[in-house]
């Protein structure tokens, strides 16, 4: 008859590798963005509609609770970005070695950090001037 199928490793399988939380983060701040198109769309459909609209979603993402969203975004982007870019490299067969791989994350850590405080000064900056 028939004998049954193998099953795939599961989580349980493996051990905890940074790498592994790294590409989780990459799949989840993938969701996060999409999911963030729908502020963006109730953004744009506000402006299309009209000023009293658009007013209100403005009040929304200027209030406490949308400068932390937007915060949280700019980390998204950043990080999204920075995962993307190493599974390119990955991609292209460099960085492939444990330690390679692991100095990689590192610097995807860093870099998205960076990029994301440098963003918040930045959103700190333009609302200051305005």
């Amino acid at each position: 008859m028939n004998a049954p199928r193998p099953l795939s490793p599961h989580l349980s399988v493996y051990r905890f590798a940074h790498t592994m939380l790294l590409s989780v983060l990459h799949r989840a701040t993938g969701i996060v963005l999409t999911v963030a198109l729908l502020g963006v769309v109730s953004w744009l459909l506000a402006l299309a509609v009209g000023p009293t609209p658009y007013a209100q979603v403005m009040v929304l993402w200027q209030s406490p609770l949308g400068w932390l969203v937007r915060v949280g975004l700019l980390a998204s982007i950043a990080y999204h970005l920075c995962a993307g870019i190493r599974h390119l490299v990955f991609d292209s067969g460099y960085a492939l070695e444990k330690a390679a791989a692991r100095r990689a994350g590192q610097w995807v850590v860093g870099v998205a950090m960076l990029l994301t405080v440098l963003s918040v000064v930045w959103m700190c900056c333009a609302g200051a001037a305005s």
